[in-house]
């Protein structure tokens, strides 16, 4: 290892082992994980010590935010199940499939006239960059028992599925621009390889861990350590093959989650081994630990340098994205559902953007073609703005719309935020493990 490459390597560490010293302090404060790292990853890239620097450091940067988002990816799909989409009147489903795409096209239109000198293309690029929400980032909006279970689960499973359904759009808007590496292979490549093939590959491999484990297990053939390891195998293998094969190992990887909880699923239930913990348990926490680093990265090759150029057009779009292009689309995919706009705006204010919209705007950002440093500048700011101001409002949002809620419940028995629909009377929904 190189001399920088080292102090790279021992400033992730300090930082890294300095928060675990405190993590249990620091979780009392309305100081959040992604926002400590990413103000740390500020301090000690480019803008501040240099000790990361975007040129120098540059695999392992992709390496890294690659990684943890497979991970996550991967882990976010294990944990959703069919009903989980008809949970609280199909609200999940309708932030998804309604809210979504409503989301890019509103982030889409609102770019025109705030980012002249962009293309149609690279602003459409852009609303795919900011699209998907990460709950990481307003983590007690999510948690809080003060919040009504039907929103939280909501939120939890729009934010396990979103930045899943975003790669097709982010996949064709990028080979979309002129002078990408995708757009050399044309529309009918990008279709094929990175989309039928990805899905195929993740699919096939995904099912085959999936039976492949319980077969082991109930042999007597598999520990219960190397278990955890296997579901991990099983991500980066999806990951790798898809690669491999000039496809999109992000969308192979997602794929893969479901194909593998569905083989998992299908197989008959097998006797407690004594591991004491879920075969997804090391997949989970090691994505969070990385998409937790990824944060400090983020900080340092994109957000540090972008702080030097900000301007009131950057700024204005970084402020409507996390409000109007979300909000508004919430509200819309919300009506006639029956819940009250004190619930639309609690569930539109809580999209963040976090480690999607990161790994996704350091890809573009390699690309080196006219107008992508613009859309690495917006993507940063946005991200950055919603580190803070997601991570400082969560706790105290929380606390007053679960107050509202317990008021409202009080004089409306029948209020549709209180009803528990008759699936989410089945098997808890299994948690998603994260680095707080």
């Amino acid at each position: 290892m190189s001399g920088g490459g080292a102090w790279t390597a021992a400033a992730v560490a300090a930082v890294t082992g300095g928060y675990g010293l405190f993590s249990r302090r620091l979780a009392s404060t309305p100081l959040s994980a992604p926002m400590l790292f990413t103000g740390l990853g500020v301090l000690i890239g480019p803008a501040g010590l240099d000790v990361i620097h975007p040129e120098r450091d540059a695999g392992a940067v992709r390496t890294l935010v690659e990684a943890a988002l497979t991970l996550v990816l991967f882990a976010d799909a294990m944990t959703v199940r069919r009903r989980d989409l008809r949970t609280g009147g199909f609200l999940p489903l309708r932030l998804l499939a309604l809210g979504l795409p409503l989301t890019i096209g509103a982030g889409w239109l609102l770019a025109w006239p705030l980012l002249p000198g962009l293309t149609g293309g690279e602003l459409a690029l852009l609303a795919a960059i900011l699209a998907p929400t990460d709950a990481a980032l307003g983590k007690a909006a999510m948690t809080s028992p003060a919040v009504p279970p039907l929103v939280r689960e909501g939120l939890n499973v729009e934010s396990g599925l979103n930045d899943g359904l975003v790669l097709p759009f982010f996949v064709l808007f990028l080979a979309a621009i002129p002078g990408t590496a995708t757009s050399a292979e044309g529309a009918d490549g990008v279709l094929w390889r990175t989309l039928l093939l990805s899905t195929a590959v993740g699919l096939a491999v995904g099912l085959t861990g999936g039976r492949l484990l319980p077969w082991s297990q109930a042999r007597g053939w598999v520990t219960g350590e190397w278990r955890q390891v296997f579901v991990l195998a099983v991500a980066v293998g999806a990951y790798t093959v898809a690669t491999a094969a000039d496809g999109s190992g992000f969308i192979a990887a997602w794929t893969a989650g479901f194909a593998f909880a569905l083989g998992l699923r299908q197989a008959p239930p097998l006797p407690a081994d004594g591991s004491g913990g879920r075969a997804a348990d090391l997949t989970e926490y090691l994505g969070g630990l990385l998409a937790t680093l990824s944060f400090l990265v983020f900080g340092a090759v994109l957000l540090g340098p972008a702080l030097e150029e900000l301007d009131w057009r950057v700024v204005t779009y970084a402020v409507l994205s996390l409000t109007v292009v979300r909000m508004v689309p919430v509200v819309l995919a919300l009506a006639g559902t029956g819940f009250r706009w004190p619930t639309a705006a609690y569930i539109g204010w809580f999209g963040p953007r976090g480690l999607a919209s990161v790994v996704f705007g350091l890809l573009v950002v390699e690309e080196h073609v006219p107008g992508i440093h613009r859309l690495g500048l917006v993507a940063a700011a946005t991200v950055g703005l919603s580190v803070v101001a997601h991570g400082m409002s969560a706790p105290f949002l929380a606390a007053r719309y679960g107050t509202w809620y317990r008021a409202e419940k009080a004089r409306t028995p029948e209020l549709r935020e209180a009803l528990v629909p008759p699936e989410a009377t089945g098997p808890a929904h299994p948690a998603r493990r994260r680095l707080s």
